[in-house]
Formats: structure tokens, C-alpha cells, sequence
């Protein structure tokens, strides 16, 4: 099933790329809710944390250890920042391509929803 988040793997549509190598992608958001609003996804098509499986394992490490990476490029390592992962529907998941939003420049409230 294609996605945006295929298109934009497979440049069919453009993205404010701020990141990529041969596992995963990370752009800007169009919609963004914070100052730094990045979706980070993998090149794999995963539907959402509901289907990962074990061999998936390597794939969802390295994306924690890239988050971290882009977070700092994008000067949010000392104020904080935020990640989050939807899963399905009721949690706020509208593509269902796992992402991870990357979120910070500004102060976060708690809860969020």
C-alpha cells in the first residue's frame, strides 16, 4: 500500500528533507506543531508499532539513535525535546507508514491529547 510517506521515499512528492541514509528519511513537517517539527520514518514500510515484528528490531534502534542525532543538529538537545509514535486511529495515526515526530523549540505541555 502506498503512502505519502512512500512518495516521499520515492520523490514522487517533495519534502524539506533535513536527514536521510539507507534505512530511513527525515523531513520537516507540513503541519508542524512546534518550532522543530520532524517526521523521521523508515525506508521499510512498517504499518504502525501494532506490526512490528522481531526482525524489525535493528530498523526501530537505529531510528531512536537518528532521532537523537537530528534532535541535536536541530539544536534541541539542551532545552528537550520530544518524540512521539502514533499507533492506529484512536492515538492520533493518520498515515499508516510508522513515523516518529521529532518535536522541540518551544515548551511541551503534559498530557498532550
Amino acid at each position: 500500500m502506498s503512502t505519502i510517506f512512500t512518495q516521499v521515499i520515492n520523490r514522487e512528492i517533495p519534502a524539506d528533507i533535513v536527514y536521510e541514509d539507507d534505512t530511513c528519511i527525515a523531513f520537516k513537517d507540513i503541519n508542524p506543531q512546534a518550532p522543530a517539527h520532524v517526521l523521521l520514518i523508515p525506508k521499510k514500510e512498517i504499518i504502525s508499532m501494532a506490526t512490528v515484528v522481531p526482525e524489525d528490531q535493528a530498523v526501530l534502534g537505529h531510528l531512536m539513535v537518528k532521532a537523537s542525532e537530528i534532535a541535536t543538529t536541530l539544536g534541541l538537545s539542551e532545552s528537550g525535546y520530544r518524540l512521539v509514535v502514533n499507533t492506529n486511529e484512536d492515538a492520533g495515526q493518520s498515515v499508516f507508514h510508522l513515523h516518529i515526530h521529532i518535536l522541540g523549540g518551544r515548551r511541551l505541555t503534559w498530557p498532550p491529547g
